[in-house]
This record gives structure tokens, sequence and C-alpha cells, in this order.
């Protein structure tokens, strides 16, 4: 933990209490009010650098907020803070550094999110495309994500997610190293291009989801252990010193992140967070961190009549993540699935190492299917101990399901996607497994339309320890999955332009078609009465291991309404399945070895009906 700064001579003022919102609030009369947490700092100015240069002192409370309220002080004003009479620092809660990490802060417009009548979407509805901001288009920007949103909506994407956005060092980043929680990276286009962008998905009826890191802060431009104490000793995260969510004055800690939450829903429009790896948020408290923020948000959300969501990262399999708190949880909305994803990839890669290791047999995708996720309490040889609970008392909403993500591309050495690993119809059949599961798909940008560039890991620091030491932990990672060779430089601004999208490639004539199978894909999921049932009551599954085939049954909430059964063949030649349908006419609705070429009709008595499956094959049947 960084030590508190020597202490001046000069006293400060002392108030009751600072209950202004942290940062820089400017009002219409050109005046400013600061606040800020600095309980380790003797004195605090606000050291405002441009248009004028000038000291103001600010008044410090019992609990080590300071504050002041400063004339001639509008918004595009920049400043630090000075602590102690000597040292110049940002605003941890600073909403624009536009020099970066090391700059002044600057003081931006108090713009309301424009929601109109805009309150959010079902959790049900979301089919949601992460994208990272920096290599999703050639100008890496917010403002540059506009132009493909009519695309995306036509294909039936509801939710755009962003990596994270917070200010890091540089300009290339994947975003987990960000310094300043509520300012807007400045390469980007800051908080008024993401305001422009909100509003822009809004209009065309999808949700904006925010990757947000409350688990750590990156090692450059990390001053707030400067002004207090925010990060503890007791723990130790994967990226340093874990946050101060349990320790003594952990309450203004917990503060600031409540704050940056509703600062992300209430002024810049955002519909879900996404929390990173809250299995790194360390906190033995009676009220954690996670429920008071799930409690926080929720009522807010209520409050304006808007439906927000919190998303967990977690590698926990911990059903308690998504309980409600009235039955022993910490009531987030949802999770994602690893588990989903690893009997997945395995099962259409054959790769068996690292985490890996647990995985690669039919029975466990068929589980995953069937409750979201493989271990509820089995021994995990890779961690070497019995793993997870059951997600008893979950619904299948709560569980975000994947067969990419930026983790699971950009944690590979070479950033190899699927397609590039298993093929084009191994692609294809992972895709239908994920889209037409009873939970909510997530498609990492490009993999619609069969996107072959890499994504790799990248960063832009300063300093050349860090630089090393970064290049250093990539490769001790990397060893743990037999990584042969040297990983790409993430320093090396290749590393990132080799990263961006090839979006051109969308107009040849494979990826136009994998481009048409999402689409159809995603119409079947969003149509079909049995499909659009996010249930997993309503799912049956069963795996057939000696024809390589999970057989899932999915049921409409009326039994007036079609059924449909999905047949995902894993082998790699065609083969015959038979499949038990109920009494009725069955038609096929689709079929990966020929999109063209459906309404294949048979009629059952309710006994075995046999159909032909391609290699690496999909069919979806429907009464």
């Amino acid at each position: 933990m960084i030590s508190p700064l020597i202490e001046t001579e000069r006293p400060a003022p002392v108030e009751e209490s600072a209950g202004n919102r942290l940062g820089a609030h400017p009002d219409s009369s050109g005046r400013s009010t600061f606040t800020v947490w600095a309980p380790y700092a003797h004195t605090v100015d606000i050291h405002i650098v441009h248009p004028e240069e000038r000291l103001e002192p600010m008044i410090r409370a019992e609990d080590g907020h300071w504050s002041a309220t400063v004339d001639r002080c509008p918004p595009g004003s920049r400043y630090f803070y000075r602590l102690n009479g000597s040292t110049d620092r940002p605003d941890p809660a600073s909403r624009r550094q536009p020099l970066g990490v090391h700059g002044p802060s600057e003081i931006c417009r108090p713009v309301a999110a424009n929601l109109g009548s805009w309150r959010g979407l079902p959790l049900d509805d979301y089919i949601v495309y992460e994208v990272h901001t920096g290599t999703f288009t050639r100008e890496g920007t917010l403002d540059a994500i506009i132009s493909e949103l009519p695309r995306l909506a036509a294909l039936g994407i509801t939710a755009i997610e962003l990596m994270p956005i917070a200010e890091f060092p540089g300009d290339r980043n994947w975003g987990y190293d960000g310094v300043y929680p509520f300012a807007v990276e400045h390469s980007y286009g800051g908080i008024d291009a993401l305001r422009r962008l909100v509003q822009a998905c809004h209009e065309l009826g999808v949700a904006v989801v925010l990757d947000v890191v409350y688990n750590h802060l990156g090692p450059e431009g990390n001053y707030l252990g400067q002004f207090g104490p925010y990060f503890t000793d007791r723990y130790r995260t994967p990226w340093g010193d874990a946050l101060n969510f349990d320790g003594p004055e952990s309450d203004p800690v917990r503060r600031y992140f409540l704050e940056n939450a509703l600062f992300w829903i209430e002024d810049c429009g955002i519909d879900a967070l996404r929390l990173d790896a809250i299995h790194a948020i360390l906190d033995r408290s009676a009220f954690p961190f996670l429920e008071e923020l799930a409690s926080v948000v929720h009522e807010k959300a209520e409050q304006s009549g808007r439906k927000v969501y919190l998303i967990a990262e977690s590698d926990l399999n911990d059903a308690r993540v998504i309980r409600s708190a009235d039955h022993g949880g910490f009531g987030l909305d949802a999770q994602w699935s690893d588990d989903f994803h690893h009997a997945l990839h395995t099962l259409l890669t054959g790769e068996v190492s690292g985490y890996y290791s647990d995985f690669g047999e039919l029975r466990q995708l068929a589980a995953a299917f069937q409750d979201g996720w493989v271990y509820q309490g089995e021994y995990s040889g890779f961690r070497r101990r019995r793993f997870g609970n059951a997600p008893t008392e979950t619904e299948a909403r709560q569980f975000i399901v994947c067969s990419q993500n930026h983790d699971q591309v950009g944690n590979r050495m070479k950033g190899e996607r699927l397609i590039t690993l298993a093929g084009r119809e191994a692609a294809r059949l992972a895709a239908a497994c994920v889209l037409l599961s009873p939970y909510v798909p997530l498609l990492f940008m490009g993999e619609e339309y069969g996107e072959t560039a890499p994504f790799l890991y990248h960063v832009s620091h300063s300093d050349p320890d860090l630089q090393e030491a970064v290049r250093k932990g990539l490769k001790e990672e990397f060893a743990g999955f037999r990584a042969q060779g040297e990983p790409p430089d993430p320093q090396n601004p290749a590393t990132f332009f080799n990263s961006k999208l090839a979006h051109e490639l969308r107009e040849a004539r494979p990826s136009a078609e994998m481009q048409q199978w999402y689409a159809k894909l995603i119409q079947l999921r969003r149509t079909h009465p049995a499909l659009r049932r996010l249930s997993k009551t309503s799912t049956m599954v069963e795996c057939d291991d000696r024809s390589d085939t999970i057989i899932v049954r999915r049921f409409p909430s009326r039994p007036t309404e079609q059924q449909a059964a999905l047949i995902f063949h894993f082998g790699k030649s065609q083969r015959e399945i038979e499949i038990y349908l109920a009494a009725g006419e069955w038609s096929v609705v689709l079929d990966s070895g020929n999109l063209h070429a459906t309404g294949d009709r048979k009629r059952s008595l309710g006994e075995c009906l046999r159909f032909v499956v391609e290699p690496y094959g999909c069919l979806v049947l429907s009464t």
C-alpha cells in the first residue's frame, strides 16, 4: 500500500461533513463545487492550471472529505489537487483527463443522460455483442461505433457491451488498466462521445452494457493510495493490492465506487454494468459491497422506472452471486458462465491444457445446457479441490453464455478466434449452441461474419520497468497453456493494429454466409415460442456419446404453441440420428448443412424418427 504524503504545518479548517458528489461539478453561474476524500492529506488545495493559474483552499470534514466552491471555474477549466502544499495529483473522481493519466483533470458540462422514452429491455430479450472500442473500427473511437449500429440491430443484436473505457495510460489498452473510473478514455472521445453512442443505441432499441472494474486499478497513474486508504494489504489480487471494501475507513471507498456505478447509469444512460472478476473483490463484511451495490442500483432503477442490471464475471460457480438477498445472495441480476464456454470449446478444439483440463466430455456440455454450469461441488482436477455449488433458485436469464469473448480469445498467446482454431463448420455449430440455448447469449465482435483477425493483449505504458513486467507476466500466464514461442509484444503498436477487425471481410461469400447463419439463428430465437422462452425447467437435455450428439428439447409456455428439438452433432462425419419426438408433424426449420433446404417434414406418432446430420451439424426441428 502506498504511504501517505508527509504532512506540512498549515492546519486545515474542519466542518461537519462533505455531502456533495465526488469530483468537480459546475453550476450555471460559472462556479464549481469540488469534493474529494483525502484523509491522508494535512492540506488540500485546488490548483487551477487553465484558463488562469491559481490556488484555492479546501475545507476538511471530520470524515476526511475535503470540499470547496470556487468562482470563475466553468466547464473546460483544468485543475489538480495539491496535497500538503507540494504534490499535484489529478482528481480521483475526474470526469475527463484530456492529457492522460498524469495530466490535469477537466471540468465537464453537467449534462444529464437523454433517455427520452427509453426505459430499457427485459434481460430475457438481451442478445449481447461485446466490443473493444479501440479495435472494433479503424478509427478506434466511440463515435465510430455508431456507424456499425444499424447493421448490428438489423442482425438482431439488442445490447452492446463495451469493454472498460475508464481512462488508462497511453492510447492502447484492453481497458483493465484504468485508473480514473469516472473518466471516459480521452483517445476514445471522452464522455460526450459515450453519451452520443448511448443515445444512438437507444434510438435503435439497443441497450448498452458497460464493463467496469471494481476489483483493482491499473499500476500507472494510480495515485489513489496517496489520498487515503483506498487499498488494503490484508488481501492480494492477481493485479496487486486489493481495494479496501471491509477494513477501517472502508465506507468512503464504498461510496466512491457506488457513486461511480450511479454516474454511469444516471449521467451516461448505461443500462447494465458488467462487473469484472468479482471473485477478486475481497470483502468479509456482514453487508458485502456487492450486495450494497445491487441494493443501491436497483433502488435507483425502480425510482426512475428503468430496467438496469448488474452482470457479474465470476469464476466461483457460486449461486449466491445471483440469488436474491432474501435467499442469502448478493442480488446481482446475472453472471457469465465460464463452464458453458469451456465445455463447448474443448469439444470443438480438443484442447485440454490449463483450465480446459477439467472439460472435454459431451455430458459436461449437456449439464451446462441444463443447469447453467457444470461444476456443482464435484472435484476439479485443475483446482485440485471440489468446486462450485448447485445453481438452484436461479433463472435461465441469469446466465450469460458464449463461444468466444475477450478473455477466451485474448488470453491465448496468439489471440486466435474459434474459427481459426476449429474451422467454419465448428464455428457455426458453436453459434447455434449459444444462440439456441435457454440462456442470454453473448457474441464477441466480428464472430458473426467469421472475423479471423486475432485479439491480442496490448498496452501503451510509459514506464520501461512496467512494460517489461507485463511482458514477463504474459509469458508466465501462457506457460500454463503449454504455449510455444514468444508472445507478441503487448507494447508494440503493431500488436494493437493487428487486432483491428477487417470489416471488408463481410463482403466475401464465406463471411456473408456466416452472417446469414447468425441472422437465421437470432430470428428463430426471437420468434419461435419455445426458443424465446428462457427457462431451465422447460428445457430437456440428453447426450449420446455413441453418436457425438446432444439433443435439446425446448417447450413453450402454452401447450398449444410450437415445440422445438435441437440436434447438435459434434462428430467429424455425417451421421444418421434417431430422436424421439412427441406426436405431431415436425419440420426441419434450420439445417447447418444446407441453409436453403428446410421444410423437410415427418409425422411422429410419439416414436423415434431418423434425421441425417452433417459433420459439426445442427438441425432445428419444430412442430
